[in-house]
């Protein structure tokens, strides 16, 4: 079988998007393994697919590396709306995800999406001696501040806390540090995937718990190992939660499944 696709990322978090809407492909998890392997497929943090939608300009289901679903994705919904503005020719359209309908919008060379308002939101819990914020933005956070994020061992730590039994799902976990009250660092363990340079809905989680604890006040600059992510969040105004940075096109290239 062969299967089109685009290569796409956003601050480094990378993604094979498959276009379904004409052709449709049965990608089931094990040939998403086989796709996202980064040394015997092409490689990615999560595997995009594409078919139409009844109510947005396109529906978009997220696969991570080892063949499990994800409800949200911030950085795919960007390149993916990049994707449908050049087709459609216009700056706003909207995509629908399992997690419900994002509108995006092409905002001075780089892509905003509102990624709606946090399905949940809790204070000062602790998992395994870090205390920290559970968020959730459509899929699970636990957003944890440290005094110097680059002395935490990602891999094994991250590792570890996704696993915790608080979470029955899994979540993806989030090391903060505060620079100043509208910027973050950050790093991030991305459920089914692991370390990688970015994460939009961490960043959006990120920036979620900073202002709930009273550590920031919008907007936030959350910088990652990729690069940064410009989120706003004012509850006291607007539930919604918007994110807003650079996206790349890569290449194209066609699978061949043996």
């Amino acid at each position: 079988m062969l299967i089109p696709f685009k290569k796409m990322h956003g601050l480094g978090n990378d993604f094979v998007i498959v276009d379904g809407r004409i052709n449709s492909f049965s990608l089931p998890p094990e040939l998403i393994i086989k796709i996202a392997n980064r040394y015997s497929g092409v490689g990615c943090d999560q595997l995009i697919y594409l078919t139409t939608s009844q109510t947005a300009n396109v529906f978009m289901r997220i696969y991570n590396p080892d063949g499990s679903e994800s409800g949200a994705c911030g950085n795919a919904t960007r390149c993916v709306a990049h994707m449908i503005m050049r087709e459609v020719g216009g700056a706003n359209i909207s995509i629908e995800t399992i997690a419900g309908i994002l509108p995006c919008v092409h905002d001075e060379n780089l892509i905003s999406v509102n990624m709606g308002a946090p399905k949940e939101v809790m204070l000062n819990v602790t998992v395994q001696n870090f205390k920290g914020t559970v968020v959730n933005v459509g899929n699970p956070h636990f957003v944890t501040f440290v005094n110097d994020v680059m002395n935490v061992d990602v891999p094994a730590t991250g590792k570890i806390l996704e696993h915790d039994t608080l979470f029955p799902n899994r979540s993806n976990i989030e090391f903060a540090e505060v620079i100043s009250p509208h910027h973050v660092r950050m790093r991030v363990w991305e459920r089914g995937a692991g370390v990688t340079l970015a994460c939009g809905s961490g960043a959006c989680a990120t920036a979620i718990a900073a202002i709930s604890n009273g550590l920031c006040a919008s907007p936030v600059t959350i910088t990652m190992d990729g690069g940064d992510l410009d989120i706003i969040y004012a509850p006291d105004i607007d539930k919604s939660v918007y994110m807003k940075g650079a996206i790349a096109h890569v290449f194209d290239g066609i699978f061949f499944d043996l």
